[in-house]
């Protein structure tokens, strides 16, 4: 198994080129980062797909966006824990937090077709990949004075 070295000698374990395309952008920076929500992540032959398990969220609790190429998962729901539905909390063992997680997206990612679906507590959001565009060599003319 590969590994990815940090700045500070963290090792992570590198399943595939993938991972390290998707990392998380705090982790980068040698930052601790969030794992909320959990994501899995997979790849078919036209598409990523990215699902996060949001159990006890809504779609409107949920905002995602794309920018300078980096996918962001967020929310700012809080379940405060002195009182649920006018009822005072004795336990609050099921509760919701806001988080942000963001993933940086490969060069084949077309971002003007990503879409996204809300369903049983469960975000799923589908990034087409594109054909890459390879650089092509110019040649530069220069004149003689």
């Amino acid at each position: 198994m590969a590994y990815l070295t940090t700045k500070n000698n963290y090792r992570s374990p590198v399943v595939s080129p993938f991972d390290s395309l998707f990392g998380n952008m705090l982790f980068d920076w040698g930052l601790t980062s969030s794992k909320i929500p959990p994501v899995d992540i997979t790849e078919t032959d036209k598409a990523y797909i990215v699902e996060a398990e949001l159990p006890g969220y809504k779609q409107e609790d949920v905002k995602v966006n794309i920018e300078k190429h980096v996918l962001r998962l967020s929310s700012s729901k809080q379940t405060t824990k002195e009182e649920k539905d006018g009822k005072k909390l004795l336990i609050c063992e099921r509760y919701a937090q806001s988080f942000e997680r963001a993933f940086s997206l490969p060069e084949d990612v077309d971002e003007a077709a990503i879409e996204g679906e809300f369903a049983n507590g469960v975000l799923t959001v589908t990034l087409p990949k594109k054909e890459v565009v390879q650089p092509k060599s110019i040649e530069v003319k220069i004149k003689e004075k």
